[in-house]
């Protein structure tokens, strides 16, 4: 049996440490997750109060078409139901995308450091990968638009980006979608969309009528807090909509994920309620790294790229041991910084007590 090739040099996606993994390690009671951007006030208490009753009948296959979830986000975001393609979680969607666009001999065009699953999906697809360093956090947008030629199939743009939180304002991403030729499908990823404060943000939703060439991803593990239930989804045009449908495996998200996100997305009070408490809880963070020296990007996200005057794998190690998880950015190619989740004010507060101390051992060497 004869694996791919390209897999030979590939690793599976490696998440964040896990909690009951911690605990038995360094034997600890309590441990705070803030390595995968996870919700830290979780999710709806209205999806957690019906969920009892959406555990029925799972014995019969899920709706395809996801006909119910499809009417909803429709009329939530102001689009027709043909624009819509479900995932289990968005993640999926940028799969879908690389099954149907990329081949061996076809190219695409990305950031680097950005989402991981690009890169990822594309090699897969025997295509060629041209990656273009951020600058100070942002996209490099001019050196990524002169990467583009006859072969390239697929432009990812991630914004905010992940890991740097760093988002990309209307006037440059209206100047980038005017250059970019039509035979290349542009991706808006805006997995954190709901996070966003800036005012100077691009309408990709109102922008798609403009250029027909252009894709938006979103999802609900994020602000919605449905990570352990797989769902997201793309916004485009029909006829790309319909391209990507082949490549979609039949039954990809559950009958319990798409009641789930139907409900959610009716609870907009408990959105803004944890967005709003985390953006006091991430500018209080700043005000830290302000005050202790530290460098970081001006995120729009919710999660901050830390830098740091050690290794990001040695404060990753030492906050580990006091019961923190994050994530070092030596993994992501960003060395000397830690990203870190924004979580709840009292475990901010904690989490700053123990990298004041870890700044403090390593200012007294």
């Amino acid at each position: 049996m004869k694996a791919k090739d390209i897999l030979k040099n590939m690793k599976p996606y490696k998440p964040g440490k896990g909690i009951e993994e911690v605990k038995k390690e360094f034997g600890l009671d309590r441990i705070i997750k803030l390595a995968s951007n996870e919700n830290p006030y979780g999710f709806s208490p209205s999806v957690k109060e019906e969920l009892p009753k959406l555990i029925s009948n799972l014995e019969i296959y899920p709706d395809g078409y996801a006909a119910e979830i499809r009417k909803k986000v429709a009329g939530f975001i102001g689009v027709k139901e043909e624009q819509l393609i479900f995932g289990n979680g968005s993640d999926e969607v940028v799969q879908i995308i690389c099954r149907t666009f990329l081949e061996p001999g076809a190219n695409t065009v990305m950031a680097t450091p950005t989402f991981p699953q690009y890169r990822h999906n594309a090699l897969i697809e025997g295509a060629e990968v041209r990656e273009v360093p951020l600058i100070d956090g942002h996209h490099d947008l001019e050196e990524m638009i002169a990467s583009i030629d006859e072969q390239t199939r697929v432009l990812w743009i991630c914004t905010p980006n992940n890991p740097t939180g760093v988002h990309i304002d209307k006037t440059t991403i209206q100047s980038v979608l005017e250059r970019v030729p039509g035979h290349v499908l542009v991706v808006l990823d805006e997995a954190y969309y709901e996070y966003l404060e800036a005012e100077d943000a691009f309408d990709s939703i109102a922008g798609l009528d403009a250029y027909p060439n252009v894709m938006v991803l979103r999802t609900f593990s994020k602000a919605y807090g449905l990570a352990g239930l797989r769902i997201g989804y793309g916004v485009g045009h029909p006829e790309v909509i319909q391209a990507l449908e082949p490549s979609r495996e039949p039954f990809n998200t559950s009958t319990v994920a798409q009641a789930a996100a139907i409900i959610a997305l009716d609870d907009q009070a408990f959105l803004q309620q944890t967005v709003k408490a985390n953006h006091k809880n991430k500018r209080d963070l700043m005000q830290f790294c302000e005050q202790h020296q530290l460098g970081y990007y001006d995120t729009q996200a919710n999660f901050l790229l830390i830098q740091l005057p050690m290794s990001g794998d040695e404060m990753f190690e030492y906050l580990l041991t006091k019961g923190f998880i994050v994530r070092s950015g030596e993994a992501l190619g960003l060395p000397n910084t830690i990203r870190l989740t924004i979580g709840k004010e009292e475990d901010m507060k904690q989490l700053q007590e123990v990298m004041a101390q870890k700044l403090a051992m390593d200012h007294t060497r």
